[in-house]
């Protein structure tokens, strides 16, 4: 059985039966207790189900959709986050010091940090949410403004943060890239995301094939040496030429 098909297997069980337990699904599809919570992991990072002690239970995407705007805002293209989203969680090893930005490509990649000892720093109450019942992760929220509802820390408190933190990875989003570098919706999204990257070692942007071409309003960074583009198709020839020339990294992480 591949792990495509057990994952598919499994949706369908927890889909059906609203909530399955370990030992149940190891029974059923005769696997490993381990090899179920992996598979759970994976489900969860794709949005299926919520893990809790011992099993897990189906996403209401009514219920998200309450919590925080930006769970439902922009379910498309979920295969494809979920493998640039495993792609940078396997950058992050234990004892690092991560920064983790608002967005949703950015929430994807926290979820598959559980379990690992690490040090996450965001302005994402989603993210510090997540991690906050999980022991092996100290989680240092920034202070801020909470903007709009999307659960995102923004202002001068949340920048005088940033300024005083360092971390080995930053983990991003973006609104668009063009050969100028990365955009974000607004100033003071832009003005985090700078901070974050002043901030980091080395700053890795979850980009699908969409946002390329796309000139948000405000640019939040050039591209820099220390740029890691993670994304699911080769950019634009404009946009792969500007990366060369910036000595960023590009990494194309097709879903098939």
């Amino acid at each position: 059985m591949t792990h495509r098909h057990r994952l598919e297997l499994i949706e369908k069980y927890i889909r059906e039966n609203r909530y399955a337990d370990l030992h149940t699904l190891a029974a059923k599809f005769s696997i490993s207790t381990s090899t179920v919570r992996r598979a759970l992991v994976d489900l969860e990072a794709q949005g299926v189900c919520r893990r809790h002690h011992g099993g897990a239970s189906v996403v209401d995407p009514d219920e998200l959709a309450r919590e925080y705007d930006f769970i439902s805002r922009d379910q498309t293209r979920a295969d494809e986050k979920f493998v640039m989203a495993r792609f940078i969680a396997e950058q992050v090893t234990p004892g690092m010091t991560v920064i983790i930005d608002g967005g949703t490509s950015a929430y994807a990649v926290a979820r598959l940090l559980i379990g690992k000892r690490l040090r996450v720093i965001t302005n994402s109450l989603p993210v510090a949410g997540l991690l906050s019942d999980v022991g092996t992760v100290e989680t240092i929220v920034t202070g801020g403004i909470i903007h709009n509802r999307i659960g995102v820390l923004v202002g001068p408190h949340c920048e005088e943060t940033l300024e005083r933190v360092h971390a080995d990875i930053a983990i991003l989003g973006a609104s668009g890239v063009t050969d100028k570098g990365i955009w974000a919706h607004n100033e003071l999204i832009a003005a985090v995301q700078r901070k974050m990257v002043a901030a980091a070692d080395r700053s890795i942007f979850a980009v699908d094939h969409s946002k390329f071409g796309r000139k948000a309003p405000l640019l939040a960074t050039c591209f820099q040496e220390s740029h890691t583009i993670v994304t699911d198709r080769e950019p634009p020839t404009d946009i792969a030429a500007a990366l060369r020339a910036a000595r960023a990294t590009l990494a194309n992480c097709p879903s098939s």
